[in-house]
């Protein structure tokens, strides 16, 4: 089985499943192999999921792919920041999984099954440092314990236990502390402080260590609870093997050098304020690359999202505009010479023009395939097919689908599946062939792949020109 980073089927659309009789959500880790995919809910920011140079990134993010690979399946993603409403899309079968630091102390949903431990932290108060001045004389006018937070104004995330672990503090220190919930993440409280517009936030420590490294005049030094250990969630009903396998799992990755590495690379790097300050940190900026314009501006003229063609881009050349392929394609969209001949462009000339050469040539694949096909997703896919493999193929493989009693105008399970076989000489001698002999799995993988991509750029990286 061809398991990709993020796969996402030209039609995705998934339902929830209902038990008879007790209106539960049934969609356990038989349903889930057999769809095919885990969806799963993760929040986005500079640790746990994001895009840096067009590329998804992130812990949770490579755990999740860890574990889709393990179970034989790929991964959906859904971002929510708020771990409420992440778990109200887990209980009403939206979401498989969880994919968020659920404080395991302080959880309280009784819908909702934790798994065993993902990570380990503590809760730090996040303050400014005062202007220059000595060490001592700093430390002097900084909270430093507990206690001195009585009577002070702390704004931290709503719907998230960090508000439940400050209330016990309360009873701990015999005082009141002023906790304000907002709708803003961690990372984005941690900005209001630097900036000073709030005095205090209150985080996990290995997030507020990775934003001091990038706000160098914070301080998240001091620690206001024990270690809290931090867990995915799956749904308690129905979802017995799943937890198991999740359980097993975790338990064994995290005693591997690779899960070492994760966290290294996400929580320990000291490159992280180069990643956040990029231009190409799509968080902060809505950018993918440097190119981001003039996509926008040819995607329009064949009425594609930029981000597909973003995408598409990313797949062929990693926004390189003057790489060339060992087969002499050259470009951003890894255009052969004699293509642009054909339509009258120079495609060494310029970045551009090498765009404009690969959008005429997806506007001729369109003219092969819009009448074909209906359905406007399935469509997509066989037009990215084409562009990697070339329309023959896809056609030969339309037209061994029907003959064989399959659907030629549906890509997953149907024509993607011919279009495999046609390095078999049983199919690729077949009458109905044309165009002979090819290796369809990496043409199959290519579509995958840039789907799967737009899915990860919709979650993250806005329609609209970023402001």
């Amino acid at each position: 089985m061809l398991v990709f980073f993020l796969a996402v089927a030209c039609t995705s659309n998934h339902k929830a499943i209902k038990s008879p009789g007790n209106g539960y959500v049934s969609i356990d880790l038989d349903s889930i192999r057999k769809r095919g995919k885990l969806i799963a809910v993760t929040d986005f920011n500079s640790t746990n999921y994001f895009i840096y140079k067009g590329e998804p990134m992130g812990f949770n993010y490579e755990l999740l792919k860890s574990f889709s690979d393990h179970i034989g399946v790929d991964v959906e993603i859904i971002t929510n920041s708020n771990p409420s409403n992440a778990c109200a899309l887990l209980k009403n079968g939206e979401a498989d999984l969880v994919a968020m630091g659920l404080d395991i102390g302080s959880f309280s949903d009784n819908e909702v099954l934790l798994t065993e431990p993902v990570d380990e932290t503590r809760l730090v108060l996040v303050q400014r440092k005062p202007g220059r001045r000595r060490a001592i004389e700093i430390n002097g006018s900084m909270v430093r314990h507990p206690q001195e937070l009585a009577g002070k104004t702390v704004f931290v995330q709503g719907g998230t236990a960090v508000s439940r672990r400050l209330e016990l503090l309360q009873g701990v220190i015999g005082d009141s502390i002023n906790v304000i919930e907002v709708p803003y993440e961690p990372e984005q409280l941690i900005g209001h402080v630097a900036d000073g517009e709030i005095d205090y936030t209150v985080c996990e420590e290995n997030v507020a260590l990775v934003n001091s490294t990038y706000y160098p005049g914070i301080d998240a030094f001091t620690v206001i609870s024990n270690p809290v250990s931090l867990a995915w969630g799956v749904r308690k009903n129905n979802s017995e093997a799943l937890i198991r396998e999740v359980n097993r799992w975790l338990t064994a990755f995290k005693q591997t050098g690779t899960y070492s590495m994760l966290y290294a690379k996400y929580f320990k790097n000291q490159n992280s304020s180069s990643i956040v300050k990029s231009d190409y940190y799509a968080i902060s900026t809505g950018k993918v690359s440097q190119y981001d314009d003039i996509i926008r501006q040819y995607s329009a003229l064949i009425k594609w999202d930029w981000r597909l063609l973003a995408s598409l881009i990313f797949q062929e050349s990693r926004f390189q505009a003057n790489v060339i392929s060992t087969a002499g394609a050259y470009g951003l969209m890894q255009i052969m010479p004699v293509t642009g001949k054909n339509f009258g462009v120079d495609i060494t000339l310029s970045p551009e023009n090498n765009l404009k050469a690969g959008i005429l040539y997806i506007n001729w694949l369109h003219s092969i395939f819009d009448s074909k096909i209906q359905d406007k997703k399935e469509r997509m896919c066989f037009i990215l097919a084409s562009y990697n493999a070339g329309p023959g193929h896809i056609l030969d493989a339309m037209k061994l689908a029907e003959k064989n009693g399959m659907d030629p105008y549906k890509w997953d399970g149907s024509v993607a599946l011919w279009l495999t076989r046609k390095s078999d000489p049983r199919y690729y001698k077949d009458a109905v062939v044309k165009n002979g002999y090819f290796r369809g799995n990496e043409s199959v993988a290519f579509v995958s792949q840039v789907m799967a991509r737009f899915e990860h750029y919709k979650n993250i990286v806005p329609a609209g020109k970023p402001k």
